[in-house]
């Protein structure tokens, strides 16, 4: 058979813009050209993340050839919205991106694939006010202390950050009770709309919020740093490109996307 075009058992042309030896050598290449090339990966992130996750995956994917889908989730907490709750409902997942202590719930219940896991970075509290607003004075506790009960509205979300404020900082600073009435959990979207006076979140989801401008983080002697880590899921149809995301997030390519985000980097690569 001639270099030209395939001819088919009842004489009639087979893909007839193609040369057969290009046919061949495409057939060939998707025959020998790793799976994880082809794949999909489905990744749960929570809200710490996602910021310099957004940024990174581009290059993943066009370095590997792996198409990215991504969801939110909550790390902690009793909501339908929370990663462990997504999985327990069977929403399809190969990588999950959350907090150190939600992550850790996941390795005690099973879920997580041994020795997959792996901190990426870290990053500690801060405060952020609708553009235009006059930024509270948060420098010392009691200067924070008094902006929460001066504030007409409070609002973060109540993952594990939250649990910290709600069960821990508000009832050491005395003030759980008056702040009650006040808080909401939708987060610094409600401060960008006006809804809400200050949202009290990792530096790494206020930074870069349209719409709003950050205050700070708060005092050291009261700070919580939220540690992020990711992990192949356990029953995850994509091991080896979860593996390859894995690699990329801890490599120094992804480091200034996380710099930029505000959070400091924990997993660069040797």
């Amino acid at each position: 058979m001639s270099d030209g075009v395939f001819a088919g058992a009842c004489g009639q042309a087979f893909m007839p813009n193609i040369s057969y030896t290009k046919w061949l050598l495409a057939i060939g290449l998707a025959i020998i050209a790793p799976a994880a090339a082809f794949a999909q990966l489905n990744v749960i992130t929570s809200g710490g993340f996602a910021a310099p996750l957004r940024a990174i995956l581009p290059d993943f994917q066009r370095a590997s050839g792996i198409t990215v889908v991504t969801t939110r989730g909550q790390s902690q907490g009793g909501g339908p919205n929370a990663i462990a709750a997504q999985l327990e409902r069977g929403i399809p997942a190969d990588v999950v991106v959350m907090s150190r202590e939600g992550l850790n719930g996941l390795i005690a219940q099973g879920r997580i694939v041994k020795g997959s896991n792996v901190d990426l970075a870290q990053t500690p509290l801060g405060v952020a006010v609708r553009v235009g607003a006059a930024k509270p004075d948060i420098k010392t506790v009691e200067a924070f202390r008094q902006t929460l009960l001066r504030a007409k509205s409070i609002t973060f979300p109540s993952s594990t950050t939250g649990i910290y404020m709600l069960t821990k900082l508000f009832p050491q600073l005395g003030i759980a009770d008056r702040l009650a009435g006040k808080i909401t959990h939708t987060g610094v979207a409600d401060v960008a709309k006006g809804n809400a006076e200050l949202a009290i979140q990792p530096v790494s989801e206020l930074l870069h919020v349209e719409g709003t401008e950050f205050v700070g983080a708060i005092p050291s002697d009261i700070q919580y740093i939220s540690v992020f880590s990711c992990a192949a899921v356990r029953g995850g149809k994509q091991l080896e490109a979860s593996r390859r995301l894995i690699a990329f997030l801890k490599s120094n390519q992804a480091m200034e996307a996380i710099r930029h985000s505000g959070m400091q980097p924990l997993a660069a690569a040797k």
